[in-house]
């Protein structure tokens, strides 16, 4: 799932794919009750993307959110409302109308409880924009043909095991897969050329 990601920290971790787990959509119901109580005035949707958004599918245990804003211009408030709950704005990652956030604790979204949450990625994602369809795109794709889910998981974890600490070539050798795929389910090529280019230069987890 294209869900990029830069940080040299992560670079150094073993990939690691484990089977699908229940527990995962739960994790992200609980997680999208916090941040839609803190941003709803700002907020068109949180979305639940990346592999563990897909049933049945093998995935790294890491939930992937996108928060979808408007415009840009909405940006900056979201920001501020997620430094309150703890976390820190990375800006782009090289990627157009995406911005990532990391967490500043495994307390993070700290909203009072002092909960420790299971792992998770967050994006800010500006409503039609290419990363936010490529993420809705090949998750709805997977989702209605679990054929395809369980080829991808099989190759994410052959893939795993070839590259256990190269994510580069992890990545670069999904891309074909995941083009295809968004192909086939109706995105336009010039899209999905534009997502073979990102993944040329992005670690995708």
């Amino acid at each position: 799932m294209t869900t990029n990601r830069s940080h040299n920290a992560e670079k150094t971790k073993c990939i690691k794919i484990v089977d699908y787990d229940p527990a995962w959509p739960v994790t992200f119901e609980a997680l999208h009750v916090v941040l839609l109580r803190n941003l709803r005035p700002w907020v068109e949707k949180i979305e639940h993307v990346g592999s563990t958004a897909v049933p049945g599918l093998a995935a790294k245990p890491i939930i992937d959110i996108d928060i979808v804003i408007a415009s840009k211009s909405t940006l900056p408030v979201v920001i501020g409302e997620l430094k309150k709950l703890g976390y820190e704005h990375e800006g782009n990652l090289g990627i157009d109308d995406r911005d990532a956030f990391t967490r500043t604790s495994n307390h993070t979204p700290n909203d009072g409880r002092d909960i420790a949450w299971p792992q998770h990625h967050l994006y800010c994602c500006i409503k039609g924009g290419i990363s936010l369809r490529n993420h809705l795109y090949f998750r709805d794709y997977l989702r209605s043909h679990p054929d395809k889910a369980a080829e991808y998981g099989g190759l994410k974890k052959l893939l795993a095991l070839r590259y256990p600490f190269m994510p580069d070539l992890y990545v670069n050798s999904k891309t074909h897969f995941i083009v295809t795929a968004l192909t086939d389910s109706g995105m336009p090529p010039e899209a999905a050329a534009a997502i073979t280019k990102q993944n040329e230069k992005q670690v995708v987890l």
